[in-house]
């Protein structure tokens, strides 16, 4: 008997193409039924029953019931951490390929440039942010997470960024994760999603309908560059 993980058992919920479209569709974090994932994977609704039962035994995704209506999600930020990682490896395995074609190449500019991933941003911004706040001395980079200095946390304090709480969470604070379509890290963890709140909340940046995109708002932009006038 092997002594370890049953790591076959995982792969074989996400080996299956439509299984890991549906995961993909959720990874902004959202509630979703089982008809527009079903639509989304391109399997008929008794398929994308199935595939989705499959999903929540194994622990991958939660069901939610709202009145009549059955909902969808990630089951937890480690889930979606772990397929965020999958999509980096695969994306490292196109790249060795001389005549692959990456994936990311293929996503639409506006998801390259600002995209959710789960509860936290993912995207060229997001990179670019924390460039600029180690910049301006609010982040520390160590080798797998960043760490908040006292600057930073006086400057996030102002913003409506409550470090303290985030430090509490039982979540990891601020861990490293590596984008995708970037190669290079982001603020995942607590402290990523309390970021991604205060841009939501002070109109700074806006969900785009039906998409994963996020978008900066004038006001956003105005104060991005204020705040953090380093090359995003």
């Amino acid at each position: 008997m092997i002594d370890g993980p049953n790591l076959a058992r995982l792969g074989g919920l996400i080996a299956d193409p439509a299984r890991a479209h549906i995961l993909w569709m959720l990874m902004d974090g959202s509630l979703r039924p089982a008809g527009e994932l079903a639509r989304g994977a391109d399997v008929s609704a008794q398929s994308a029953s199935q595939h989705l039962a499959k999903l929540v035994n194994g622990g991958l995704l939660v069901v939610q019931a709202q009145g009549r209506h059955r909902y969808f999600r990630i089951a937890s930020a480690e889930v979606a951490t772990a397929v965020e990682m999958l999509a980096v490896l695969a994306e490292k395995r196109v790249a060795d390929q001389p005549h692959a074609t990456s994936v990311s190449r293929a996503v639409p500019s506006e998801l390259r440039f600002a995209r959710t991933c789960y509860d936290h941003l993912a995207g060229e911004l997001a990179v670019g942010l924390v460039d600029g706040m180690v910049e301006q001395a609010w982040l520390t980079a160590q080798e797998s997470r960043f760490e908040v200095t006292a600057t930073g946390e006086r400057a996030l304090a102002e913003l409506g960024v409550d470090v303290g709480r985030a430090r509490g969470s039982r979540r990891m604070f601020a861990p490293h994760c590596v984008d995708w379509s970037q190669r290079r890290p982001h603020v995942a963890g607590a402290l990523g999603a309390a970021l991604l709140d205060c841009y939501l909340r002070r109109g700074w940046m806006e969900r785009a309908r039906r998409s994963r995109a996020i978008r900066v708002t004038p006001k956003g932009q105005a104060a991005l560059d204020r705040l953090l006038p380093a090359p995003r």
